[in-house]
């Protein structure tokens, strides 16, 4: 039986597009560099992961020429990519809290001075503010 399947899957490859063949070809390839360079269980490298997400992205058909990995663990390694990429985007460009002006502290300041009994909530803010590294 084996032997009638490539058989047939020759006969189908000769009416495939000369594009798709080039394309299947470079997957079986580097699937095959991939199963040899390593022992038992094939580890891919981050290059390697990144040949695999954008073979996926720009290649109609690709599931079918996989062998040596699943689908869906393809489909996960872009996943994360995509996550890694937008918390790299979005994150903060600058830590800690942005300092204050002179000109409102001093305002505060002054507010404190006239209004000695703000209460306690006023004095924890202003206690605060005095001992933050931005505040002075």
């Amino acid at each position: 039986m084996p032997f009638f399947r490539h058989i047939a899957t020759f006969v189908h490859s000769l009416f495939k597009a000369r594009r798709q063949l080039i394309l299947e070809n470079l997957a079986l390839r580097q699937q095959l560099a991939m199963i040899k360079s390593l022992g038992k269980r094939p580890r891919v490298s981050p290059a390697g992961r990144l040949f695999w997400v954008l073979f996926s992205t720009y290649v109609n058909g690709w599931r079918s020429m996989l062998h040596a990995l699943h689908p869906d663990t393809v489909v996960r390694w872009h996943r994360e990519g995509f996550r890694r990429y937008w918390a790299w985007k979005s994150r903060r460009q600058y830590v800690g809290r942005p300092t204050i002006d002179k000109e409102i502290r001093k305002l505060i300041r002054q507010m404190q001075a006239a209004n000695v009994g703000w209460g306690a909530p006023a004095a924890a803010l202003l206690g605060s503010m005095g001992n933050s590294s931005n505040w002075e």
